[in-house]
């Protein structure tokens, strides 16, 4: 019997695309929770994120013929996952208005789990107000640890664009965090 969990994406997919459909299930197990999460830092809805990630596997199964297999196929999932979520952005787009005069509060003991926790959600709520396209490599490269070369196949841009608009998410992330009082 094949341990398939020491096969790579690219064997598991010659696999469901010559031999059995089903080995399909070890794909979705291995990028569920990543695309789930990626998708989630995007959207930032929950209720669309599970739409967004099912859609993704049922396109990139459809479309499985059509991977190139010299590739590699995670950036090619989370590019399908992209695509979607940006389609998804661009028919629910909604403008969320910054409020310049609060300040953040600096009493924070990072000690405390109540506090961490708090921290989270300010973050998260942080990179949600950043424009899409500096909030999608920032949470690529930070959140899902994705290289800058994996980053420039996913959104499908060069690498340098990829490292400046890293930069400067992380300045917006900066002004924006401490604009905002958690």
């Amino acid at each position: 019997m094949t341990d398939f969990a020491k096969l790579s994406d690219q064997d598991i997919v010659k696999l469901v695309t010559t031999k059995d459909k089903q080995l399909y299930s070890h794909i979705i197990s291995r990028y569920q929770d990543k695309l789930l999460r990626y998708v989630n830092y995007l959207t930032g809805h929950d209720f669309s994120t599970q739409d967004i990630v099912q859609e993704t596997f049922i396109k990139a199964y459809v479309n499985l013929n059509g991977f190139n297999l010299k590739k590699k196929f995670s950036s090619w999932i989370y590019r399908i996952a992209h695509n979607l979520t940006m389609d998804s952005y661009k028919k629910y787009k909604k403008e969320m208005p910054l409020l310049e005069d609060l300040e953040i509060d600096s009493g924070q003991d990072l000690e405390d789990d109540a506090i961490k926790l708090e921290l989270k959600k300010h973050t998260h709520h942080c990179l949600s107000l950043i424009p899409i396209m500096y909030r999608e490599p920032l949470s690529l490269y930070f959140l899902e640890e994705k290289s800058y070369q994996e980053i420039s196949d996913i959104l499908r841009l060069p690498i340098g664009t990829i490292g400046t608009r890293i930069n400067r998410a992380k300045i917006l992330m900066k002004q924006i965090c401490q604009k905002i009082k958690k």
